[in-house]
């Protein structure tokens, strides 16, 4: 058996090298959720790169592996990298996957066309007038060939184009992924769960306690402490919180350059007053409440509670005259009636 093996680094993700076709190691890889990359040349863990080692799936990959005889060796380096250069790589990646689905949509386009070129050539080949098979005769058997062959070529042009549209379809999804990643709202919704995430991280490394059960008698408390980490779970902890606010910050710059230049619009209950309507889901909604990371409206769905919108999901403003509500140096100014608030049509996110 040869001998393989496992590597982890934050750029790669996790590989494995030494495999050979019929070693017998593509199963074991296989029942232990492995891929294989016809663009690595190399079986990988799914999801893996720019993430920390999954130890107990790598652990037991090596198991599988030497309970049939592989030697394995295990290499990780779970150093993170700048998030500055993960994203460029992202977008760098995208950016390929987009050439090459646009490659494969336009060798499916060319596909269909030839598909239905030789689909109108079987056609043409038909007796004219729509002339029936002659039983019998010795033209039957041509003739029945060559409606079958109309009709084959018809079924392949068809699915020749229903597989061009797939893979334009695909090609121009992709091609949106990266704008969808840092779409305004995209961006604000990560801030925030970033900050959670780093505020929980911070629970963990001070310790906490939490409120389990109130006894509403007595109103005593019972309560479940947790004390800070420590040894190596501090260690990775303190790892975790460098990396997840450094990507806070990076998402931060994100968002105020993305304020300054001007597309998006900075809500907030400075600028938001009740009575307000603010645009989103596709209507004017009425404000109700302001609150200090939210608006309150009337259900969306005309049920009998109200709703809440963060104001980072807000697309437009308006008074309660229906006069556009414009943001300038943190204030509101009421524009004419008539006057629009964007250069997209109202509900356009911004």
């Amino acid at each position: 058996m040869s001998a393989l093996t496992i590597t982890h680094t934050h750029a790669a993700g996790s590989l494995i090298d030494g495999t050979s076709r019929g070693d017998g190691s593509g199963e074991i890889l296989k029942d232990q959720r492995w891929r294989w990359s016809r663009n690595l040349q190399s079986w990988y863990v799914p999801q893996s790169r720019d993430r920390r080692a999954k130890l107990a799936h790598i652990n037991a990959t090596a198991a599988a592996l030497r309970a049939a005889g592989f030697t394995v060796e295990i290499e990780i380096d779970d150093t993170y990298r700048q998030v500055a250069d993960v994203e460029a790589d992202k977008i760098t990646r995208q950016e390929d996957r987009v050439d090459a689905l646009n490659a494969k949509a336009d060798r499916k386009a060319s596909d269909a066309d030839d598909a239905w070129d030789a689909e109108r050539a079987a056609y043409a080949a038909l007796p004219e007038g729509g002339e029936p098979i002659k039983i019998g005769h010795h033209s039957e058997r041509r003739h029945r060939a060559a409606i079958d062959k109309a009709w084959n070529t018809l079924g392949k042009a068809v699915h020749a184009e229903r597989d061009a549209a797939t893979a334009r379809g695909r090609a121009d999804a992709a091609a949106r992924t990266t704008d969808h990643r840092y779409a305004p709202q995209t961006v604000a919704r990560r801030i925030d769960k970033l900050a959670a995430e780093l505020r929980g991280l911070e629970r963990n490394r001070d310790g906490y306690s939490r409120t389990l059960h109130t006894n509403k008698q007595t109103g005593e408390k019972y309560t479940e402490d947790h004390a800070p980490a420590s040894g190596a779970d501090r260690e990775r902890a303190l790892d975790e919180i460098e990396h997840t606010s450094e990507k806070l910050a990076y998402w931060q710059g994100v968002r105020a350059q993305q304020i300054a230049d001007g597309t998006v619009t900075l809500y907030s209950r400075d600028v938001i007053a009740k009575g307000d309507h603010v645009f989103y889901v596709g209507q004017w909604n009425e404000v109700v409440k302001v609150n200090a990371k939210t608006v309150t409206i009337r259900s969306i769905v005309g049920g009998g509670w109200n709703d809440r919108i963060a104001y980072s999901e807000i697309r437009n403003l308006r008074d309660a005259e229906a006069r556009p509500i414009r943001i300038a140096d943190g204030q509101r100014v009421t524009a004419p009636v008539g006057e629009t608030t964007t250069d997209h049509p109202a509900g356009v996110a911004r």
